[in-house]
């Protein structure tokens, strides 16, 4: 937890590849202070077939899933970050957007969480 899951066109991949966006995600991630860095995970979907509105330019969208509990302006300043890291690493890129999708702590569970001595924590 939290989970980054990166969209983009195919045709970013020309210029960086999965791996550096990847590395760029979690640098940004970490560059916050919001989450151990240990924790982050980050995956990307590239796709061929896609429109953006009428036309069909390059983009990436960055599906920021994190736990509940970080305020307004803390989910503000992620989308920031990771949009202005991938803008400097993309200028060409007319469309790179983030949204943060908050889980709750109630429902959400993972293996780790069925060793009886599991402590959740958060930075």
């Amino acid at each position: 937890m939290p989970h980054f899951i990166i969209d983009c066109s195919e045709n970013i991949l020309k210029s960086h590849s999965q791996d550096e966006i990847i590395k760029q995600v979690h640098i940004s991630a970490i560059s916050t202070k919001l989450f151990y860095k240990n924790d982050i995970k980050v995956r990307i979907n590239s796709f061929k077939q896609y429109s953006t509105g009428d036309k069909k330019e390059d983009f990436i969208h960055v599906f920021a899933n994190i736990m509940e509990g970080r305020s307004i302006e803390q989910k503000a300043n992620l989308s920031k970050t990771i949009v202005k890291d991938l803008a400097s690493m993309f200028p060409l890129v007319p469309h790179i957007g983030t949204n943060v999708i908050e889980f709750e702590k109630a429902t959400y569970f993972n293996k780790n969480m069925l060793d009886p001595h599991y402590k959740f924590s958060m930075p």
